[in-house]
Parts: C-alpha cells; sequence; structure tokens
C-alpha cells in the first residue's frame, strides 16, 4: 500500500493521458497523495478539472505563476514527493529529459528534482522504436530514471505493436515496488526468461520447452524487495509480472542486444534458455515440402549472454547469475559451467522428463558458487524464486 507517499505526477500530452484520471483514482485508493501538473500538450486531452477533482490538489500547469511561487516555488514542488511519476510520457517529453531541457514547469520539475522519477511511456510504434527515442531511453534508464512498459496492442492511430501506455494496475504496482522498503532498494536488477525462437523460415522455428515461469516468478520475487527490475523475455508462455520493465524478444541476437541495452545493473539472472544455434540459412518464404527430398539446414554458433555478460571490462554486474538445465550429471556440469562462463553464481537443475519440472510449477536446485554447491529441496518455483531473491539482496548488501 502506498498509505502516507506523495506521488508528483506529471502527465504528458497525448490520447493515453485519459487514463491519467483512472491511475489518480487508483494510486488515492491505495492511500497515496497525489499532485497533479498538466502540460500545455496534456491540458488538450484532459482538463485541470477533471484531473483536480479526482487528486483532490490543485493542479499546476505553468511555471511563472507569481501566486503558486510565493505558496510553494518550482524546486520545492520537485522536492516534495516520493516520487515524481511521469505518465504518459510521449516521445518529446523523454526527449527534453534525456537533454536536460527546462522551457515549461514539467521539465524544470523533473531537472531540479532529488527524489526518484519514473516513465511510464506511450507513443506511436515506429516513434518508440526509432533509434533516437531509444538512445533517450538508455540516457534516462543510465540516470536511474525507472520505466514501466510500453505495452504492446492496438493503438489509436490504427497501427500494432509496442507503444500502448501499460495498464493503469501495472503502472499501479511498479509505483509500489518503487516505495518499497525493502533490501534492494535502489538496486537494479535484470532477468532474461524463457525460451528463444530461431526461424528456419516465417512459420517455422527452432525452440525448446522452456515456458519461462521460473524466470517470471524470479523477477517478481526482486521486484517485491524493492528491486528495479528489467524483464527480457522471449516468447514464453509463463504471464509476465507486473511492476517491471518488459522487454520482449524473440532470438538470441535479439535478446543479447537488450540485455546489452539494459547495463548497467547492479545484478544480473540468466533465466533464459537460450537456443544455443541458430539456422543460418533461413528461408524468407515458407520452405515447401518435396517428395523425396529433405531441406539441408545449416547452423551458426548463437551468442553467448551470459559468458559475454560475465567477462566484461566495463559495466560488469556486481553479482551475474547463470542457470543449468541439465539432464545427467547435474552439479558436474553446472560446476563446469560456471567455470567456463565466468558467472558468479549457477542455478543448476534436473530437467529429464521424468522430474516434470520443465513446464512444470516445482523445481529442485543446486546452487554453485566459488564456495561450493547448495542443494535445495523441491519446492514450488515461486518459493525458489523468493529464496534466490533473498540470497541475491544479501550478496548485493555484502558487495
Amino acid at each position: 500500500m502506498l498509505a502516507g507517499k506523495r506521488i508528483l505526477l506529471i502527465i504528458g500530452g497525448g490520447i493515453a493521458a485519459y487514463k491519467a484520471l483512472e491511475l489518480i483514482r487508483r494510486l488515492r485508493e491505495r492511500g497515496a497523495a497525489v499532485t497533479p501538473v498538466l502540460t500545455r500538450a496534456a491540458g488538450e486531452f484532459v482538463t485541470p478539472l477533471s484531473v483536480g477533482a479526482l487528486a483532490g490538489e490543485k493542479v499546476y500547469t505553468d511555471l511563472f505563476d507569481l501566486t503558486d511561487e510565493a505558496e510553494m516555488g518550482h524546486i520545492q514542488l520537485s522536492r516534495v514527493a516520493d516520487l515524481v511519476l511521469v505518465a504518459p510520457a510521449t516521445a518529446d517529453l523523454m526527449a527534453k529529459m534525456a537533454q536536460g531541457l527546462a522551457g515549461d514547469l514539467a521539465t524544470t520539475l523533473l531537472l531540479a528534482t532529488d527524489t526518484p522519477v519514473m516513465i511510464a511511456p506511450a507513443m506511436n510504434v515506429r516513434m518508440w522504436d526509432h533509434p533516437a527515442t531509444q538512445r533517450n531511453l538508455a540516457t534516462l534508464q543510465g540516470d536511474g530514471v525507472r520505466v514501466v512498459g510500453p505495452a504492446s496492442g492496438d493503438m489509436a492511430c490504427g497501427e500494432y505493436g509496442p507503444g500502448r501506455l501499460s495498464e493503469v494496475p501495472e503502472i499501479v504496482a511498479a509505483v509500489e515496488a518503487a516505495l518499497a522498503d525493502g533490501p534492494l532498494r535502489g538496486r537494479r536488477v535484470l532477468v532474461t526468461s524463457g525460451p528463444t525462437h530461431e526461424p528456419i523460415d516465417p512459420v517455422r522455428y527452432i525452440a525448446n520447452r522452456s515456458s519461462g515461469a521460473q524466470g517470471s516468478a524470479i523477477a517478481g520475487a526482486l521486484r517485491d524487495l524493492g528491486a528495479e527490475v528489467i524483464f527480457v523475455t522471449g516468447p514464453a508462455e509463463a504471464p509476465r509480472p507486473s511492476g517491471v520493465q518488459v522487454v520482449e524478444v524473440e532470438t538470441a541476437r535479439e535478446m543479447r542486444d537488450a540485455v546489452m541495452a539494459a547495463l548497467p545493473v547492479d545484478a544480473g539472472v540468466f533465466a533464459a534458455a537460450v537456443a544455443d544455434w541458430r539456422v543460418e540459412n533461413a528461408a524468407t518464404s515458407k520452405m515447401k515440402k518435396v517428395a523425396g527430398a529433405l531441406p539441408t539446414l545449416g547452423f551458426a554458433e548463437n551468442p553467448d549472454i551470459l559468458a559475454e555478460v560475465s567477462r566484461l571490462e566495463n559495466g560488469r554486474p556486481s553479482l551475474v547469475v547463470g542457470f543449468a538445465a541439465e539432464t545427467d550429471d547435474v552439479e558436474a556440469h553446472a560446476t563446469a559451467k560456471r567455470l567456463r562462463k565466468g558467472c558468479d553464481w549457477i542455478v543448476a537443475n534436473d530437467v529429464s522428463p521424468a522430474t516434470g519440472i520443465m513446464g512444470g510449477s516445482e523445481n529442485a536446485v543446486v546452487l554453485i558458487s566459488g564456495e561450493g554447491s547448495e542443494s535445495w529441496p523441491r519446492m514450488g518455483k515461486r518459493e525458489v524464486a523468493k529464496r534466490l531473491a533473498a540470497r541475491i539482496a544479501e550478496a548485493l548488501r555484502a558487495d
């Protein structure tokens, strides 16, 4: 809950601004006080009257309101909150934040604040995918700005893809996680999850049986301890955890790029079942079956994400945790993998068919570090996640 917390809500211009009304209501239901700031563009979509009525507080719009300067200067307004939340954060607003511009009340508050900042981006899919927006996103994340979303789906402009404002419950969950007083508050953790799909042609692919359930549970457990979580997931069956930044990928190379873009982080948990190989000569159109003839597939090795991150000279996380899914000699193979990859810990498990672990609700793992191995009893994947998250918090606290 958010009882006693004060949130400075900056509403950017865009059709998604209407969701800010529901967001205010949900935040206040949880006990938070919400001070709204409307940009000039936001005022074209929602009115100060409606925003103020739901917030129960004055709505701020103008940098040069002398009465407000006498009551509460913009410097103080930016610092009395426990969190500054920008929702929706448009491409224009993100660009101004990344460049440190301060041409209106909203951007001045963002530049003057010394409290945590969270953004919920919302924009056209092409604007979101544009290299300039992605550069600005990386800059903001490097400055410590938390990000929730965006989601993928249909947009008001008629296009489909990433760029939708995250749903209100997800934003609220992210706010609760950001303000949680857990041992990982102020820490940034990367989690990879799920399988990768390596195309053979536009309709066929190589994959594995990973459901993504364990990775999703780990991301949620880290969030519950107050961490800012970047969750990079392949096309997994498991639901994505709320209150974290979700990055959807398909292939191993896309996952590698997303991981490198997310750095620096305090810890990296590489739970994804990344395909070791990809089809080098993947067809651009559907391959046709020809009687008596079999297709010839050439394979190429995929990037080794765990090893690459473990060996970084600059920007290596303080703690790198890998996973080893084995079917025989689990501990021996996982111990060798930890040394080969250069990571700090390996979480190993037996995924042979008889165990029912791959795609199931339980797990039995061995945690392997430089100090030796530790076998955990079989338990639900959520319990495994909580136990691992607690160990990560302990390790980072001692770092």
